[in-house]
């Protein structure tokens, strides 16, 4: 096989001159990115590098005029082009993939690439990791000089700051009488309950009640019940809408009521239906929606799409201490701008319940990014 190395400015112009040199039988061994050094890795010309080959035809044996010579069809004559034509629209296709995911961050600075491939193992969204590129890139180039990784971290910070200024945080100011919390089945709900109850009455002094609808699992009503007698708490198990308005009057001197949700899969509408006919969401109540950082991105947006008809004020995100990406939790914030009341990262009650503020989520997000 021969085989030459090629260097052009795109990779069209690259697959022009391969062609001119092997034709349309050319095979790409590898092609690369190269970039030529700049001034404190600044202003950096890239240029694309293929290695192409081409086989030569083996030596044909002489065959006597005797010999039977078979001659391709006219079927077989007419498809050879249509097949080289369509490896070779696959090759280019494979090639302009493997480019594009390399050079996504190729027009950054290298010393700036492990922050930025960081954010991308968190799972952040490639606009906000864009926008925190530019920006600290922008900022280098005005101050012509590198940045230290704690320099790009604090601008990474004060980026995502401005990002998200507007939201809420923070937990419940249990100003309301009613706090019901709502998610799907395994996210870790009925425990997260208990963890807020129990800040409630140990550092408000509030007298509180439970009143659960989750009549689905037996095992969900013991797992409350057993929460409430630590907590030495009255449970109410509503059935239905008058059973729901029965445990309010029953539990009228309470200054909380915590409202335990049944745990359904909120993919399906018909399942938001049915706990709206049995709640009764016009009472002054906080909403939160719960759900566990270690779902996928797309479900967590199913649910929250299902649950868009009701007034749901914060996101409560469970299992922080069981994934080590949370950039979901800043993407789901961006794209339904709901700021985070609390975050989970255990089982113990009340421990393991963090009030979330925006710069504790950020430095999760960007922890360990100087060993990226």
């Amino acid at each position: 096989m021969k085989m030459k190395k090629y260097t052009a400015n795109t990779m069209v112009e690259v697959m022009k001159k391969v062609r001119a040199d092997f034709g349309d039988d050319a095979v790409i061994l590898s092609s690369n990115v190269v970039k030529s050094k700049g001034f404190l890795g600044l202003f950096q010309k890239k240029s694309v590098e293929v290695v192409a080959g081409f086989d030569e035809p083996a030596v044909k044996p002489f065959h006597s005029a005797a010999a039977h010579v078979t001659e391709p069809t006219s079927e077989i004559a007419a498809a050879k082009p249509d097949l080289d034509l369509n490896k070779e629209v696959k090759e280019m296709k494979r090639l302009l993939k493997q480019m594009q995911h390399s050079n996504r961050m190729d027009h950054y600075p290298d010393d700036l690439k492990p922050l930025l491939a960081h954010l991308e193992r968190q799972g952040l969204d490639r606009a906000l990791i864009d926008r925190i590129g530019n920006g600290i890139f922008t900022k280098m180039k005005t101050e012509k000089r590198d940045f230290s990784i704690a320099e790009q971290v604090d601008e990474t910070k004060a980026i995502l700051r401005e990002e998200f200024r507007n939201l809420k945080f923070g937990g419940t100011a249990f100003s309301k009488k009613f706090v019901n919390v709502l998610g799907p089945t395994g996210v870790g709900k009925t425990t997260t309950i208990a963890k807020i109850a129990a800040r409630a009455l140990l550092e408000r002094k509030k007298k509180i009640g439970f009143i659960t609808t989750d009549t689905y699992r037996i095992a969900a009503i013991e797992q409350l019940r057993t929460y409430a007698n630590l907590l030495q708490a009255p449970v109410e198990v509503a059935y239905n809408a008058d059973d729901f308005q029965t445990a309010i009057e029953k539990l009228a001197d309470r200054d909380l009521l915590f409202i335990d949700t049944a745990g359904r899969n909120y993919k399906e509408e018909k399942f938001v239906r049915d706990l709206q006919s049995l709640v009764d969401f016009s009472l002054e109540m906080e909403l939160y929606l719960v759900l566990s950082v270690t779902s996928k991105e797309e479900d967590m947006k199913a649910i929250i799409d299902q649950f868009k008809t009701l007034p749901v004020e914060q996101f409560i995100f469970t299992k922080v201490d069981e994934t080590g990406s949370i950039g979901p939790i800043f993407n789901l914030m961006k794209e339904y701008q709901m700021g985070v009341a609390y975050y989970t990262d255990g089982q113990e009650v009340p421990e393991d319940l963090e009030e979330a503020t925006l710069d504790t989520l950020i430095s999760l997000l960007v922890k360990g990014v100087s060993h990226a």
